[in-house]
């Protein structure tokens, strides 16, 4: 008897949690399929949006910047990389630099370089105007970065303010006279007189090599035009009032000469005195 009682109450216990079983079977159905519902639709939502978003963020090139890229792809993709994003140990990322730096490498013939070294010379340009305009403005829309204003880039300067200005900022390495000198680990500041004004604010806005970089922030546009000025309209135009200019490298050259030419005549003024009395 005590047999059969277990069994009756055992099967009304199984037949009791069927139901529980059901429900709770139910349940992560249920919870599976809204699951699945609710991925479909992110992903459909994906589908129908990412597009325009990617469109937004990758907006197409100007005529000038496909013009810009062709050359790219062509004269600059196997040291700086497919996208702009560097190669290690040919050329840096250009991506952010702006259209600046590329038209002052480009258009003074820093770049393409031949080979790595300390510093890159002004060589020839490689590239047409119009073909350095077309690969700044590729770099540009790629990623941004300092531009060079249009227009007359020195108009109302102030020749006074503008000497002033490149006393204070730029004669420590390109001289007084805008010769250019030596600085450390065989690196130097290039002479002035071959650069246009475009070149000059462009060296002013990307800072590059040795050069710092002056911004807005640091040079007003109004003070860059006053400094260009300077260097066209008296540096390159003035003569030097004062005789010979040794290259306008400063006081060393000038004191290498009055040294020499001084003991060589201190010299003979002394033989010459010894031999008259």
């Amino acid at each position: 008897m005590t047999s059969d009682n277990d069994r009756r109450r055992g099967l009304l216990a199984r037949l009791r949690g069927r139901p529980v079983a059901r429900s709770r079977g139910r349940r992560r159905l249920g919870a599976a399929v809204r699951l699945l519902a609710a991925l479909m639709l992110a992903g459909g939502a994906y589908t129908v949006f990412a597009p325009g978003a990617q469109a937004q963020d990758n907006p197409p090139l100007s005529a000038a910047g496909n013009e810009g890229k062709a050359l790219f792809d062509v004269s600059c993709v196997s040291c700086h990389g497919r996208n702009a994003q560097g190669v290690e140990g040919r050329g840096p990322s250009l991506i952010g630099v702006g259209a600046a730096a590329v038209e002052f490498q480009v258009s003074t013939g820093r770049m393409p370089m031949a080979r790595q070294e300390a510093q890159a010379p002004r060589k020839p340009p490689q590239f047409t105007d119009e073909q350095v305009r077309q690969l700044a403005q590729y770099i540009q829309e790629l990623g941004g970065g300092p531009q060079i204003p249009e227009g007359n880039l020195r108009e109302g300067a102030d020749l006074a303010a503008g000497g002033e200005l490149f006393r204070i900022n730029c004669s420590q390495c390109h001289a007084f006279g805008g010769g250019g000198g030596a600085l450390s680990s065989g690196k130097y500041a290039p002479s002035l007189h071959p650069a246009s004004d475009r070149q000059i604010y462009a060296a002013m806005l990307s800072g590059p090599q040795n050069m710092p970089v002056f911004g807005d922030n640091q040079l007003r546009p109004e003070q860059k035009a006053d400094i260009i000025a300077y260097i066209q309209e008296n540096l390159k135009q003035t003569q030097d009032q004062g005789g010979f200019n040794l290259g306008r490298y400063g006081p060393s050259t000038e004191g290498l000469a009055a040294f020499l030419i001084g003991i060589v005549a201190l010299v003979f003024a002394s033989l010459w005195i010894a031999g008259k009395s």
